[in-house]
């Protein structure tokens, strides 16, 4: 068949065009360029850099298939700047790498693999895609540590149909080791954890550049009421957040809430970060929707566990036992076993 891969530049999109390759499949490469400061310059940390798009470059080189850069600058701004911005106005904690794929990149790449004439996308997710019973299933990869299936949770059928995971089925240490045998200059490059428009600076100073109003000054409160400090902006808080309070109370205290119109975050002792559910917004599903009453497995942080649940049929989920730092803003992805059912924002 005809694939278009994804390549980021990384070990693991390397070897996903690798496969596709030996696999022999016609394969074509492309690098999205997703951001441009406003002088124009790339990004220097994270996703997307210059160097990034070299060494992919030279990936497809040594691979043999044609490769391009595809600018989706506009779609990225858009979709997934102006809603990290949003969001840190509003008191929610963000996942941009999440709405980056459900805005951008898998839509996006699905209609660039149309223009292409290409049949399906692939990238260098850890995660696993099968048919089962008539359908496409989600599944979690086969690496457990580095398990990407909670930030595709938004795909559907029509996605699911077209995408492959090459490396999904490996160990990262497999991925590596076969970089390395077929000499790709990516083999033993270290991952990247930064956001690709924030960078090494941080994103304090990024949305200080941005929103000037997200690192303005606010109280401190107690769960009581009681003012214990003054903070110098809500884009320093996120719900569960312990470090970094400047109070000392006499026992350890956690962000338990983020009010932005009043630039008030609130602090508590551990026992106040017990949430018994959630609610969702933006809810999509893999296939059929879960019915109300029934059990489903809840992950409501990137790398956190699943937890026992009741999906209630309203777009909220009560947990089986109290949940501690749910955060607003982040993705609560719905699974039975190791499939991926759906997922939302936290509300």
């Amino acid at each position: 068949m005809k694939v278009l891969v994804a390549m980021s530049g990384g070990v693991d999109s390397s070897v996903a065009a690798a496969r596709m390759v030996a696999d022999g499949h016609e394969v074509i490469g492309v690098t999205l360029k997703l951001w441009v400061g406003p002088s124009g310059e790339m990004p220097t940390a994270g996703c997307c850099t210059v160097s990034d798009s070299e060494d992919a470059r030279r990936v497809a080189a040594q691979l043999d298939i044609p490769y391009y850069v595809l600018d989706y600058t506009e779609d990225f701004s858009t979709g997934v700047i102006d809603g990290f911005v949003a969001d840190y106005l509003s008191g929610r904690t963000p996942n941009p790498c999440v709405e980056c794929n459900r805005t951008v990149k898998f839509s996006r790449l699905m209609a660039q693999a149309a223009e292409f004439d290409c049949e399906l996308v692939a990238t260098g997710h850890y995660a696993r895609v099968d048919r089962h019973e008539g359908r496409h299933r989600l599944r979690r990869g086969a690496d457990e540590a580095k398990d990407q299936s909670y930030v595709l949770s938004m795909l559907g059928q029509e996605q699911l149909a077209r995408v492959r995971f090459p490396v999904g089925d490996l160990e990262k240490s497999e991925v590596r080791a076969m970089a390395a045998d077929l000499g790709l200059r990516t083999a033993y490059k270290a991952e990247s954890m930064d956001i690709c428009f924030v960078g090494r600076r941080g994103y304090r100073s990024f949305l200080r550049l941005q929103a000037p109003e997200a690192v303005e000054p606010g109280v401190l409160v107690t769960v009581e009421g009681r003012e214990v400090g003054i903070h110098d902006g809500i884009a320093g808080f996120t719900v569960g957040q312990r470090r970094g309070l400047g109070v000392a109370l006499g026992e350890p205290h956690y962000v338990v809430d983020v009010d932005a119109p009043t630039r008030t975050v609130t602090i508590g002792t551990r026992d106040r970060l017990a949430s018994a559910g959630l609610e969702m917004t933006q809810v999509t599903w893999t296939h059929t929707p879960l019915v109300p009453g029934e059990p489903t497995l809840l992950q409501y942080r990137a790398h956190g566990e699943a937890v026992d649940a009741v999906w209630n049929g309203d777009g909220t989920v009560t947990f089986m036992e109290p949940q501690m730092a749910v955060a607003p803003g982040q993705t609560a992805a719905l699974y039975r076993g190791d499939e991926v059912l759906g997922g939302g924002i936290i509300r």
